[in-house]
């Protein structure tokens, strides 16, 4: 399991996994007073969380299923990435997809994190790539079936 140093500012519980193999942690909104969604408005909610990640490792900032289903709410920059050298507050920017109102409230479960390792990469330049099977085809390239 990897440490994840934090600093929690706000006065909700810092985040856990809901069982034993879940991938992401719950983010609950850190507010003084709850924040209306319009239909089509995005706002940044925040959390009171500061990390500290490794080298080598992101956080992946997700929609919860439920809200995006239900409520029609989800994370607009999808994951958004917390990356390992980034200090500031965790905001999780929300976008109300549905046509009614949405209110986040305090300590509401508004998205959830995923901590992730990654690779760094370099490009070189080549005059031509390999040939596979599938080639140039892109989206819907495997047509209906």
């Amino acid at each position: 399991m990897t440490e994840i140093k934090v600093v929690n500012k706000g006065h909700q519980p810092l985040p856990q996994y809901a069982t034993a193999q879940s991938a992401g942690m719950d983010l609950r909104a850190n507010l003084s007073e709850p924040v209306v969604l319009r239909p089509m408005e995005r706002r940044l909610i925040p959390t009171g969380l500061y990390i500290a990640l490794p080298e080598g490792f992101e956080a992946q900032v997700r929609p919860r299923s439920g809200l995006a289903l239900k409520k029609g709410i989800t994370v607009l920059n999808s994951p958004g990435t917390v990356d390992a050298d980034y200090r500031g507050e965790i905001g999780v920017l929300l976008i109300n997809l549905s046509s009614e109102d949405f209110t986040v409230n305090d300590g509401e479960r508004i998205a959830q994190m995923v901590i992730a390792r990654h690779e760094q990469a370099q490009f070189r330049i080549v005059e031509e790539l390999d040939e596979t099977e599938r080639g140039a085809g892109g989206y819907g390239h495997t047509g209906v079936k």
